[in-house]
């Protein structure tokens, strides 16, 4: 689970690297987030309590990381899509990704995320992951903006794991 994860954040700071800084922003709240790999045997769902500080803190952390890994990367928008390329160093390897983003963030959002590892990345050549994002509403009681929960998994703040990211730590496990 924890290579997922760091393949999860790699893939992100790639996109965060690039990212326009008016790309859309998530409606603060709860969000289901469904994402599926092949990499992965079924689709991992968990639930993301958000704020608008907390995708701008995810954001600014994922240029910070990648900004010294990162190089030609291109934002461009096609119809109601956002696209997003980049190339990164990762582990003495290349990571080629491009993202593409669609929906409105304050109902719904899809992003599929495709990235190629020259050499492979722990024997993988290339990975996919698609999302879709579904809002539920307020978050529970007791939560907190950069909570995480993942049934059978247990919990983590993305605000906590993302200040380890620019130190080179890994990503914590889940509590």
């Amino acid at each position: 689970m924890r290579f997922i994860l760091a393949l999860l954040i790699l893939a992100f700071a790639a996109i965060s690297y690039a990212a326009p800084n008016n790309m859309p922003k998530r409606k603060p709240g709860l969000w289901e987030i469904k994402m599926q790999s092949p990499e992965m045997e079924m689709a991992m769902i968990s639930q993301h309590c958000i704020d608008e500080k907390t995708d701008n803190l995810l954001q600014q952390q994922g240029r910070a990381q990648s900004s010294q890994k990162c190089s030609n990367s291109s934002v461009r928008k096609e119809g109601d899509k956002i696209i997003v390329e980049s190339e990164c160093q990762y582990e003495g390897r290349t990571a080629r990704t491009k993202a593409v983003f669609s929906g409105d963030f304050s109902q719904h959002y899809r992003g599929e995320i495709h990235t190629t590892y020259t050499p492979p990345l722990h024997n993988i050549k290339s990975s996919t992951q698609t999302f879709k994002g579904k809002w539920l509403g307020a978050c529970k009681p007791g939560q907190k903006p950069g909570d995480v929960v993942i049934p059978g998994m247990g919990s983590m703040n993305l605000n906590e794991m993302m200040k380890n990211i620019p130190n080179g730590h890994q990503p914590r496990t889940p509590r």
